[in-house]
């Protein structure tokens, strides 16, 4: 193995043990419906955030797993991905 994918797998398996602190975990985070919308406005969200940072593309904090995967499917739909011509 070489030594660069060693310190690759290390910081990984490090990674894994980071947690978040609790005054960043909000009482009722965005969910899967909410993600939707986000997707669906991330393009205008990017460009509103090079003239102004406090407009953020994804939300955090998040409810993880639903909330990346609607994120996920409403980007893909804006975009038009999956779309046969």
């Amino acid at each position: 193995m070489r030594y660069g994918t060693a310190i690759a797998v290390a910081l990984f398996l490090l990674d894994g043990c980071a947690r978040r602190s609790m005054d960043v975990v909000a009482a009722d985070p965005p969910g899967f419906l909410i993600s939707l919308w986000h997707g669906m406005v991330a393009p205008f969200a990017l460009v509103g955030h090079f003239f102004d940072s406090a407009i953020r593309v994804y939300a955090f904090p998040n409810s993880a797993g639903w909330y990346d995967l609607g994120f996920l499917i409403g980007v893909g739909g804006i975009s038009g991905a999956g779309v046969r011509t």
